[in-house]
């Protein structure tokens, strides 16, 4: 999801107000405000320098606890913990494995494939080192031997992206802390406050402190690094994301929608780290979740008052995607990712009155879309600097671009050395691009879907189109990128939601209107969120 921040007063509220919410409008069990585990720091140790710092509020203590052998350690102090990186030498120079099966911009993409190896009887499981990827189970394939002859089959079945990875590690990093004067070192730390409350400090020199509602834990990750994962009461979790997905100024109705949304979201999504014993992440490949410090009296009023509620189609929970901004369109889930479609994740004009016929002029029309791209009146979004944009690249630079996605993706196509077309062969219903062809000195290869964006730093969505420029030169100098929107599309406009709230349209309506056919329903015996 992308961030968008609104500057507003700022002042640390009191603790009371820090460890809870006003009381809901409707009453629900308080067995719905499960505890979610979020990697607010995902990779700990990368680098040998890399610091935390922990510590307590006012008046409070900081508790460490972790096992030494059988027994249980506990160390408790006022101060600031301070978490270093060491690095440790190993005796012997250790191997890390693993028969990749796909690197992917997106977690759904990867999901998608993933599900694709399954159907072929390989056993998976999802990463995201950096990229999302797709491993051969670590468990399953558990030596050198079972993992080449894996990879051996699947090459000749004529599949050549997958491929070894292997990493020859004389050093590992180690986590250690001092309190008292004395140094430790251990792999799990549990970290805790009597009042719930805990400053982290991830980086050194800007001096950016946030404030975390729960418990701490530090644990290590797929990656030979480690994780700090806040353990948080999912009604508490939505207040340090609401103000940073959508702020605290934005009209009421849409704070309720980007609430019951937000929650749906994170409910559907426990699965995404399950490869790292954590279940979303802290930033735009889930949602922004940047702790207690821009809490407000707007969003907290909107999370209670919407407390327990979430989006269903069939009683079933949605995959409540949503972006910044559409661009005049909403996009289906098949026009960004591969997997199933989802009925009420489909193109939706994103204007308040009928301005565009949709089902008589498609905008897989190439003549059409043009048209369409070019109307900058009567949308939700219409007034933003995002909703339309025009973008000149060099050639030089969208081969750079290009290069360096491609040598990512393992893609033979890497070793091109000169572009001589490009061209957008096929677009969906809602104008997203669906295939783009890039014709190369040694061949021709196609982009799909989101890969578009991964590809080039210049469009801000896949709704856009291309115009050859010269600029006085006999050849093509470069393109311009000319399109609209910022980021997927799918699903609610964060951007026209605001429009629809100050039209007067409810949060209901506005919900249904972006997910079309869906029920707001309360969490309880018919609608449970995932175990």
């Amino acid at each position: 999801m992308k961030i968008f921040f609104w500057r507003s007063s700022y002042k640390i509220l009191t603790t009371f107000c820090l460890l809870g919410l006003t009381a809901a409008s409707s009453p629900v069990n308080n067995n719905q405000d499960m505890e979610l585990k979020i990697g607010i720091v995902q990779r700990f140790g990368a680098t040998p320098t890399a610091k935390l710092e922990l510590t307590p509020t006012k008046g409070d203590r900081i508790k460490l606890k972790w096992k030494e052998g059988n027994q249980q350690q506990t160390l408790v102090t006022a101060n600031p913990v301070q978490l270093e990186t060491i690095i440790e030498t190993l005796p012997q120079p250790k191997i890390d494995e693993v028969v990749v099966l796909g690197n992917f911009r997106t977690f759904e993409t990867a999901e998608d494939n993933a599900n694709n190896w399954r159907s072929q009887g390989i056993e998976v499981e999802i990463a995201q080192p950096e990229r999302w990827q797709v491993w051969a189970k670590r468990d399953v394939y558990s030596t050198p031997l079972v993992r080449r002859l894996l990879l051996q089959s699947i090459q000749t079945s004529g599949q050549k992206l997958p491929y070894l990875d292997t990493q020859i590690r004389k050093q590992v990093p180690r986590v250690s802390w001092v309190v008292n004067d004395k140094r430790y070192s251990q792999n799990d730390l549990e970290i805790s406050t009597d009042k719930n409350l805990i400053r982290v400090k991830k980086d050194q020199k800007s001096g950016n402190t946030r404030l975390y509602a729960g418990r701490m834990k530090l644990q290590p990750n797929a990656y030979g690094t480690y994780s700090l994962v806040n353990k948080v009461p999912l009604e508490t979790y939505l207040r340090g994301v609401l103000p940073y997905e959508i702020g605290t100024s934005a009209p009421k109705t849409s704070l309720e929608s980007q609430a019951i949304i937000a929650r749906t979201y994170a409910l559907r999504n426990l699965r995404r780290f399950a490869i790292d014993d954590y279940q979303l992440c802290a930033d735009t490949h889930c949602q922004v979740y940047d702790g207690l410090n821009g809490v407000a009296k707007t969003t907290d009023q909107a999370i209670a008052s919407t407390r327990g509620m979430v989006l269903t189609y069939n009683n079933e929970l949605v995959d409540a995607l949503y972006s910044s901004t559409t661009g005049g369109v909403t996009a289906s889930f098949s026009d960004v990712w591969n997997g199933e479609d989802r009925p009420y994740l489909r193109p939706v004009v994103d204007a308040a009155t009928n301005i565009w016929p949709l089902t008589e002029k498609s905008l897989a029309d190439e003549k059409n879309f043009r048209q369409f791209i070019n109307l900058e009146q009567g949308f939700n979004e219409s007034t933003w600097d995002v909703f339309r944009w025009n973008k000149q690249t060099s050639l030089e630079d969208i081969t750079k671009d290009l290069q360096k996605f491609l040598l990512v993706k393992k893609s033979p196509y890497a070793k091109f050395k000169t572009i001589e077309a490009i061209a957008i062969t096929k677009r969906s219903e809602s104008g997203r691009i669906l295939d783009l062809a890039i014709k190369t000195d040694i061949g021709v290869f196609t982009l799909h879907k989101d890969e578009v964006r991964s590809a080039f730093a210049a469009p801000r969505s896949t709704l856009f189109y291309l115009q050859p420029l010269n600029k006085g030169k006999p050849d093509v100098w470069g393109y311009a990128f000319i399109g609209g929107g910022l980021g997927h599309g799918v699903g609610l406009s964060q951007t026209g939601a605001q429009n629809l709230a100050k039209l007067g349209w409810s949060s209901t309506k506005i919900l249904q209107f972006y997910y079309p056919g869906t029920q707001l329903k309360m969490l309880g015996n018919e609608i449970k969120p995932p175990l």
